[in-house]
C-alpha cells in the first residue's frame, strides 16, 4: 500500500519500523517541526524523523496541518492510506478523506476509555488493571472513531508509564500489518465505541505534586504513572529553602503516621493511609538514582514531613523489610 506515516516520539519508532518491515511503500512521513533541546537549546528532530531520515524517507514537519499550504501538500501524495501515532496535531476533515481509504491512529488504551493526550499516564494513576492496544479509524472528534483491531494488555503492579508504554509501542506496532491488510482487502468489522468515555487530559506541573493524604496505593499509583516524565514530586526543606525531589518508583509499604512524614532511613513515607517506600529519586541537576545513593549525600531526616518545614519528634518507624 502507499502509506503517509504521521507520528513524533518514541513510541511511534515502532510503527513506522514495523510498517517498513512489512514492504509498504512509505511515501511520506510526518512529524512535529524540530524543538530547541539541552542546554545549547539546539533545535533537534523527533524521534520520529531522525529515525526516517536514517532509513531515508522523505520527512514533512509543517507547523500546522491546517494550513491550506499542507493540505495540499497531504492531498497530492495519491495515498491508499496514512497512519497515525502519537502525531501531536489535529487532523481536519479535509486530510481525514484525502487517502483512498482513510487515515488510521493507533490508540494506547481501551476506547472510549482514557480518550485524550495521556492514555497510558491516566491508566496507571487510576489503577485501571488492564488497558490495551487500539488502531481506529480517525474521525474529527477526539478519539472517537470505530476500532478496527485491538490488543488487550495487563497492567503490572510495578508498571511505570515507561515500562507500559514501551511494551504497549511494540504490541501496537505488531498490529498495523494485519489491520492494514484487512482494510486492504474489506474484510474487517468496525466496531464503534460503547460506554460512557473518560478522558486522559494533559498532566500538569501542578498535578504532578504528591499528595501525601491519599492512601498509599493511590499515592503509589500517582508515582509510577507519572515516571519518568513528567515525575511525580515532593519538596523538603535544603539548606534555606525547599528542594523540589521527583519520586520516579516506589512500592507500597507497611507503617503509618503523619501524611508526608518520613518514617524510617530508607525513605518510607506515610500516606493518608499505608506507607510507600521510594526506591527512585532525583533532585534538581542530577541524574536518577536509587533513594539509598541519594541518602548517602542528601539527609533526609526521620520525622520530617515533606513538603512543609515541621519535624515529628515520635516518628513510628515502618518495617523496612516491607513492601
Amino acid at each position: 500500500m502507499r502509506l503517509a506515516f504521521m507520528g513524533t516520539p518514541d513510541f511511534a519508532v515502532p510503527s513506522l519500523a514495523e510498517l517498513i518491515a512489512s514492504g509498504h511503500e512509505i511515501v511520506a512521513v510526518y512529524s512535529q517541526p524540530p524543538r530547541p533541546k539541552g542546554r545549547g537549546q539546539k533545535l533537534t528532530p523527533s524521534p520520529v524523523h531522525a529515525f526516517a531520515e536514517a532509513m531515508g524517507l522523505p520527512v514533512f514537519t509543517p507547523d500546522s496541518m491546517k494550513s491550506a499550504e499542507a493540505i495540499d501538500v497531504f492531498k497530492s501524495l495519491d495515498l491508499d492510506a496514512a497512519c497515525v501515532v502519537a502525531y501531536g496535531q489535529i487532523l481536519k476533515a479535509e486530510v481525514l478523506e484525502a487517502p483512498r481509504l482513510g487515515c488510521f491512529n493507533l490508540h494506547g488504551s481501551l476506547l472510549p476509555r482514557w480518550r485524550g493526550a495521556a492514555p497510558i499516564q491516566r491508566a496507571i494513576m487510576a489503577g485501571d488493571r488492564q488497558t490495551g492496544a487500539q488502531i481506529m479509524r480517525m474521525s474529527e472528534g477526539l478519539d472517537e472513531g470505530p476500532i478496527i483491531l485491538s490488543e488487550l494488555m495487563d497492567i503490572h503492579a510495578d508498571d511505570t508509564a515507561a515500562s507500559l508504554g514501551d511494551r504497549m509501542a511494540h504490541v501496537g506496532a505488531a498490529l498495523w500489518p494485519r489491520a492494514l491488510a484487512a482494510i486492504e482487502r474489506g474484510g474487517f468489522t468496525e466496531t464503534e465505541q460503547v460506554g460512557e468515555p473518560t478522558y486522559a487530559r494533559k498532566i500538569t506541573s501542578a498535578e504532578a505534586r504528591i499528595d501525601w493524604t491519599r492512601p498509599a496505593a493511590e499515592v503509589d499509583a500517582h508515582i509510577r504513572g507519572l515516571s519518568p516524565f513528567p515525575g511525580a514530586w515532593f519538596e523538603v526543606e535544603g539548606e534555606g529553602e525547599p528542594v523540589r525531589i521527583k519520586a520516579l518508583m516506589s512500592t507500597v509499604a507497611e507503617g503509618q503516621g503523619a501524611p508526608g512524614q518520613v518514617l524510617d532511613d530508607a525513605l518510607t513515607v506515610a500516606c493518608g493511609s499505608g506507607a510507600v517506600r521510594l526506591t527512585r529519586v532525583q533532585r534538581p541537576g542530577k541524574a536518577a538514582q536509587s533513594a539509598e545513593e541519594m541518602l548517602r549525600g542528601f539527609a533526609v531526616p526521620v520525622g520530617v514531613v515533606l513538603d512543609g518545614p515541621r519535624r515529628v519528634e515520635k516518628a513510628e518507624p515502618s518495617d523496612r523489610g516491607q513492601g
